[in-house]
């Protein structure tokens, strides 16, 4: 049998074509680069993340600092300012940071997705068809060719519909089309008042059929980045229909093999992607708000256990920042100009507490000279998570 590497966990194993729960929880992580912070620049690292969700604008930082090793915050700035790293609605109809040489390939992957979302009951509500999406889009990436606010596309999309229409017009095509986020002001390259352009070069997009090479390399990506995974895992992760998703995953190419997973589910991985030990060492992480890592799988005890789930992920959608601790969500954090305020859904040990201090102070130095608490407005929520230990861990910033 085939003796197989950890990539610098310092545990060898011999290759299983049965995967644990924990074991799946180790893979994921040595995917994701939160085992050890990794030597990689941002758009190396960025290739091997896949994206990372950018819902709010700090997070993309934070994912970041919690993965390469020396990050510099202003090397995301300045590969957002040229457009090597671009923001944009890919992935179940979010937000997204990925690199531009990315973008086309998973833009053509999800077109029935976004198709089907966007041109779907509030857009014809609105007296349109998709047939005046496909005659819009080219005229709309014409006006964008350079940044335009969120009123000015508002107002050129109410200009060519008219007022009834262009509200419904406007939400449908502002995923639908090509559009990526310009960036707009410090601290984080992008504000809450978002700028659109369109993508350069534009991909052509009509109709909802999938393009089937497109979302072969995308899910090949994924796998790698987030694997082992099952057909619902990657289902949930593209918002597709799980029989397109098994047709790529399942396809007798060699590229992917598949697994036994815990309770005999199937799953598939990359012959050659790393699997470490079940019993791999992980150090303790303050995760950003809607972390990739958490929302990649249709499993969520991956790497949430259940009795959480509900005070991490919230009713409206929102995922609270939270720690890993041994790999797992064990509490939530939020950054103050005191300090970070941990809590702790159960009892951690001292070296836990003590990994997390150093993690908040390397924290603090990632938020100095931009914004002490970037998730305040979402301060609401700890007054309903449960009763629990909190600590404030200050910082000498």
């Amino acid at each position: 049998m085939e003796r197989y590497g950890t990539g610098g966990t310092g545990c060898g194993r011999i290759r299983a074509m049965k995967v644990t729960e924990r074991a799946l929880n180790r893979a994921t992580l040595s995917r994701q680069l939160l085992l050890e912070r990794a030597q990689l620049t941002v758009p190396d690292g960025l290739r091997q993340l896949v994206a990372l969700q950018a819902q709010h604008p700090a997070s993309p930082y934070i994912a970041l600092w919690n993965r390469l090793a020396g990050f510099d915050p202003a090397e995301l700035d300045e590969a957002f300012a040229r457009r090597g790293v671009v923001k944009a609605t890919l992935m179940r109809i979010t937000l997204h940071a990925v690199l531009a040489e990315d973008y086309p390939v998973f833009r053509a992957a999800m077109q029935p997705t976004l198709y089907a979302s966007r041109l779907g009951y509030r857009f014809a509500a609105a007296g349109l068809t998709p047939a005046d999406a496909e005659e819009l889009v080219p005229e709309l990436l014409a006006f964008a060719d350079r940044p335009r606010t969120m009123a000015e596309m508002r107002a050129w999309v109410e200009e060519r519909l008219g007022a009834e229409r262009g509200d419904g017009g406007w939400w449908g095509l502002r995923a639908y089309a090509p559009l990526q986020h310009a960036p707009t002001a410090p601290p984080w390259s992008f504000g809450h008042r978002p700028s659109f352009v369109a993508a350069d070069p534009a991909p052509a997009v009509a109709g909802r059929e999938p393009d089937m090479q497109a979302l072969r390399a995308l899910i090949l990506r994924y796998l790698s980045g987030f694997g082992p995974a099952s057909v619902a895992d990657a289902a949930q992760f593209l918002m597709m229909r799980r029989s397109t998703v098994r047709h790529v995953m399942t396809a007798p190419d060699g590229d992917v093999e598949q697994l036994q997973g815990p309770d005999g589910l199937a799953l598939y991985d990359l012959p050659d992607a790393p699997r470490p030990c079940a019993d791999t060492p992980a150090p303790p992480r303050l995760m950003a708000m809607w972390d990739s890592v958490l929302l990649a799988h249709a499993d969520r005890d991956r790497m949430i256990p259940p009795a959480y789930r509900p005070s991490v992920i919230r009713t409206n959608g929102d995922v609270l920042p939270t720690l890993l601790v041994d790999g797992y969500v064990a509490g939530v954090w939020r950054p103050t100009p005191e300090g970070v305020e941990v809590t702790a859904f159960h009892p951690l040990t001292r070296a836990v507490w003590d990994g997390l201090a150093e993690e908040a102070e390397a924290l603090a130095g990632l938020l100095d000279g931009r914004e002490m608490a970037p998730y305040s407005r979402y301060h609401h929520w700890w007054a309903k998570l449960p009763a629990a230990e909190t600590r404030l861990l200050p910082t000498a910033r």
